[in-house]
Formats: structure tokens, C-alpha cells, sequence
């Protein structure tokens, strides 16, 4: 399939004796990294396709079994490695909503243009999403719409943002 692979979570650690996974899934809910049957594995920068088997979440984690990883050592062999699933897998988000693998990269820019970087990463506080903007500083804004983030455009690759470059 062409496009580009999206990281929805890592294989964090090792559930059982028949090459089951503990999951650490970035997706919301948890156990919604298993609404794809193929997931895509990436051990030293390169992607490989694997059947998910089974998926569910358990406690605060998710469990999961991938086809041809069968035992305790093979899934060993894969322990820290990304999950992904190809960009075109992904449902279409709705408007105003936004995937974060979208974001990064992205250029911030503030009302004034002001350049603040680019979108290193996010992640969610659970009172809202902050990015981590690299420029000449490092700098958390918190993500939110029509307050913070005034326009994600991108064509132009650029996310404008009413923030003050002192802050």
C-alpha cells in the first residue's frame, strides 16, 4: 500500500509464554489500535506487516498477539518497537479535529508572524493536547482550538497560533 506508515503505539513489554505483547497504544480509546487487522512493526527504520491474531484491552494497558510470533523469545526480538498502520487505514477525522502524526513537522506561527519552530511532538495532559514546538527555544502550547490554535493550513504547512513569543 502506498503512503506513509503512522505510529499508533509501541510494544512495551512481554504478556504470557506464547509471544503475546503488552502495548503501550497512543490511540484514544486504548484498545482502538486494535481496529486494525494489519498492524505494521518497525525494528531498525523498517516497517513490517504482521496480522493482528487478537487485541483487547487489559487494565491499563492493551494485549495483543501478532501471526508468526509465537513464543516468549520471538516476541522478545520485537520489544520496544513501533506500531503503525499504513495513513490511508486511518478513518478521516472530522473538522477541526486532527491526527498528531499530522502535526508534526508543522511550522507555528504566531497572529503577528512571529516563526516560534516546528511541532517536535505532542502529547495530552488530560486537561488538553500540548505540542512541544522546537525553534530557538523549546517551547509547550497547548492545543486548543479557536483560544490558542487559530488555523492549521496544510498546503502551507504551517499551524497559526495567538501566542506571545516572550512566553
Amino acid at each position: 500500500m502506498a503512503g506513509q506508515p503512522v505510529v499508533l503505539g509501541r510494544l512495551s513489554g512481554l504478556y504470557g509464554v506464547r509471544g503475546a505483547f503488552k502495548v503501550f497504544s497512543y490511540t484514544e480509546p486504548r484498545e482502538a489500535i486494535c481496529d486494525y487487522a494489519e498492524w505494521l512493526v518497525r525494528r531498525d527504520n523498517e516497517w513490517r506487516p504482521h496480522r493482528l491474531i487478537e487485541g483487547r484491552r487489559h487494565g491499563r494497558t492493551v494485549v495483543a498477539r501478532l501471526e508468526s510470533v509465537d513464543d516468549r523469545d520471538a516476541a522478545a526480538a520485537l520489544l520496544g518497537a513501533d506500531v503503525g498502520v499504513w495513513r490511508e487505514a486511518l478513518p478521516t477525522p472530522a473538522p477541526g479535529e486532527y491526527y498528531w502524526a499530522d502535526l508534526v513537522g508543522l511550522d507555528v506561527v504566531t497572529t503577528g508572524g512571529t516563526s516560534l519552530g516546528r511541532v517536535e511532538r505532542l502529547f495530552d495532559t488530560g486537561a488538553n493536547d500540548v505540542m512541544v514546538v522546537a525553534g530557538e527555544r523549546e517551547r509547550w502550547l497547548p492545543f486548543l482550538a479557536d483560544t490558542v490554535v487559530r488555523n492549521v493550513d496544510f498546503v502551507a504547512g504551517v499551524i497559526e497560533v495567538d501566542w506571545d513569543p516572550e512566553w
